[in-house]
């Protein structure tokens, strides 16, 4: 029995739209956000006293030395086991004091992210990316010292610190800022060493990233997403340009292409976690073993 030919044609249609959708690459420009007025976003000279606060804090406190024991410490011991989405209701409980943007919880924004990713028709890798992707926050749960060492913009430590950053001003009480060698333009570091050879202020960037880049089947765009998402003095502001390689291009148009996903979804409309659940857990089984090492 043949299809009557209006039921074809829509049908046609209908698997043209798909195909268009399944044919946007991952770096294609992000569609959502095309109305937003993105001038209301990330505005800390205008921020409360609660994040300025945590930005001098941080600013003070993210030295060579604490870097350096930290990465010591994360490889000595396993802090939990459990699945993705376990550690997403876990994280639920943190506001992160770093953000002007939001008071949404952490799992609000972590669909918020993914959902946007996917709206947009980007591959499932790039969904379960923006998913997991501020998961790393895991750590001021584990007992770290305050939110100063888990959240918040990320820049390079062991070098001058860039007038980049947000709020420099708070530098001058780092006592990297005045070290003789800490404090000069290359630092610890040789002239275009490439960013996968330096030190990242130690959060949640640098935690999940270790976690997960032998812990998933993530591709390297993935993980770049993780590790820079945070990392805006370099990838918004063109900061740190000394220091990269020709590879750094690479991880560049990754973190700008997803970053609006991460900053312009905090605006959405509220997300219904349990309606989401199966999808984003059938997503998770791709890419994820059962129980992962935190």
């Amino acid at each position: 029995m043949r299809m009557p030919i209006q039921k074809f044609d829509a049908m046609s249609d209908a698997v043209d739209e798909v195909n268009v959708i399944k044919g946007r690459g991952w770096s294609s420009a992000s569609e959502f956000d095309a109305e937003k007025d993105k001038t209301q976003f990330r505005q800390y000279e205008d921020a409360c006293d609660r994040v300025k606060n945590f930005y001098k804090e941080q600013h003070e406190k993210q030295t060579v030395e604490f870097n350096i024991k930290m990465r010591a410490n994360m490889r000595e011991k396993t802090r939990a086991r459990m699945g993705i989405w376990e550690a997403m209701e876990m994280l639920n409980t943190l506001v992160d004091d770093s953000d002007p943007d939001t008071d949404l919880s952490q799992i609000e924004h972590l669909l918020q992210t993914a959902e946007a990713i996917r709206r947009d028709g980007k591959p499932e890798w790039m969904q379960v990316t923006g998913l997991v992707h501020d998961l790393g926050k895991l750590l001021y749960l584990f007992g770290s010292e305050g939110q100063w060492d888990v959240v918040g913009d990320t820049f390079v430590v062991g070098c001058a610190f860039s007038d980049k950053i947000i709020l420099p001003e708070s530098f001058a009480v780092n006592p990297d800022s005045t070290h003789p060698i800490y404090s000069t333009h290359y630092g610890i570091y040789s002239p275009n060493c490439g960013l996968e050879n330096v030190m990242l202020s130690w959060g949640h960037d640098e935690y999940l990233y270790h976690v997960l880049k032998d812990q998933s089947t993530l591709p390297q765009e993935s993980l770049w997403m993780i590790r820079y998402h945070s990392f805006y003095p370099w990838h918004r502001e063109n900061a740190y340009t000394h220091l990269t390689c020709p590879d750094d291009e690479r991880a560049l148009a990754a973190v700008r292409a997803f970053n609006p996903y991460d900053l312009y979804s905090k605006s959405e409309e509220p997300v219904d976690a349990v309606k989401l659940r199966p999808y984003y857990e059938g997503l998770i089984a791709k890419f994820f073993p059962e129980v992962i090492e935190w």
